[in-house]
């Protein structure tokens, strides 16, 4: 009997047995319970839709993904130029050649060399011409604004005279007046204490002029001829003496 229990219960049938009612006796004593034979009943299998419905996806879900593979690999692969694949170390890639329509181009770097750029020249700087002095006179020298016309009898008189008899120009007389009346203000006895220039053109020493003649100290003739004398001497005209005194201050 234990074993047709378990062969029930293996085949999913009921195993609780039917009990008859059995009164008890006066004695006290339980009677013997009789157990009526169990009718077995087929199993019935409970049925989830939901769950068979889950894994029927799965089924087509895994399937779909093996088609995929076999039929087109690389069909979820992009063209791109910055496509690579990783590979273990050791493996290797197979080659692939590409045919291209164009001539393909081959890029050469030129060398090249580093130099210092040269240094600009330094531009120089113009450097203005001294002006000259614009002279009216053949000898050259200083320019002299013109000079009145002397009184007769004068000093200057008697100087613009001489300047005429030496075949001089006019404008040579108005550097010479200009001269003297810088140095002694055509005055025959002007004397500078501080060198000792004395008469009209301030001979140093005074006493130089006696070669011209004994009244040097009070003749403005004497001292004229003497003076145009040493103007034409040293500096031939006296444009270049007058020219002289205004860039040295003195002649």
């Amino acid at each position: 009997m234990g074993r047709n229990r378990e062969r029930d219960a293996s085949a999913g049938v009921s195993l609780k047995p039917r009990v008859s009612s059995v009164p008890v006796q006066a004695n006290g004593v339980a009677p013997i319970r009789v157990l009526d034979p169990v009718t077995p009943r087929q199993a019935r299998i409970a049925s989830r839709p939901g769950r068979l419905a889950l894994q029927l996806l799965g089924v087509a879900a895994v399937g779909a993904s093996v088609l995929v593979n076999v039929v087109d690999p690389y069909s979820g692969v992009a063209a791109s130029e910055y496509f690579t694949v990783a590979l273990e170390p050791g493996s290797n890639l197979p080659s692939q050649s590409v045919t291209s329509s164009s001539q393909a181009a081959s890029i050469v770097r030129d060398g090249f060399t580093v130099t210092e750029p040269p240094k600009p020249t330094p531009t120089p700087t113009p450097t203005a011409a001294p002006a000259e002095t614009p002279s009216k006179s053949g000898g050259g020298g200083g320019y002299a604004p013109p000079a009145a016309a002397p009184d007769p009898g004068s000093a200057q008189a008697i100087a613009a005279q001489m300047v005429a008899d030496r075949g001089w120009p006019s404008t040579e007389y108005d550097c010479l007046y200009s001269l003297w009346a810088k140095e002694s203000g055509w005055r025959y006895n002007a004397y500078n204490a501080g060198s000792g220039a004395y008469g009209i053109p301030q001979s140093l020493p005074g006493s130089k002029m006696a070669s011209a003649g004994a009244d040097w100290e009070t003749n403005p003739a004497t001292q004229i001829t003497w003076g145009l004398g040493y103007i034409t001497g040293r500096y031939e005209t006296p444009c270049g003496a007058w020219g002289h005194s205004q860039s040295a201050g003195w002649y």
